[in-house]
C-alpha cells in the first residue's frame, strides 16, 4: 500500500472551488450579452440631453453594457470594504 505524504493537498474539482463558481456566470453573461450588442447592427438616433446622435445600435448597447460593468464593480468594491470594516 502507498503511503500519501501528509503535506499532499487534496485535489479540488475545478468547477467546485469557490473563486470558479462565483466567475462561472457573470463569463457566461458575458459572452451572451456581447453577442447580442454585436449583433444588432443598425443605426439609430439617440438623444445625447440635447443634441441628437446618429451612431450604430452596437455602440450605444456597448456604451451602456460598459457603464453597467463600471457601476457592478463600485458596488461590489464597496461591499467588500464595507463588510471588512465590521467588527467580528
Amino acid at each position: 500500500m502507498a503511503r500519501i505524504s501528509s503535506d499532499h493537498k487534496a485535489h479540488t474539482p475545478f468547477f467546485s472551488r469557490p473563486g470558479v463558481r462565483r466567475f462561472a456566470p457573470f463569463v457566461l453573461i458575458t459572452a451572451v450579452a456581447l453577442i447580442f450588442i454585436f449583433e444588432n447592427r443598425s443605426d439609430v438616433e439617440i438623444r445625447l440631453l440635447v443634441p441628437m446622435v446618429t451612431m450604430p445600435l452596437w455602440g450605444a448597447l456597448l456604451i451602456a453594457w460598459a457603464l453597467g460593468m463600471l457601476a457592478c464593480v463600485f458596488t461590489v468594491r464597496r461591499r467588500a470594504s464595507r463588510h471588512s470594516r465590521q467588527p467580528k
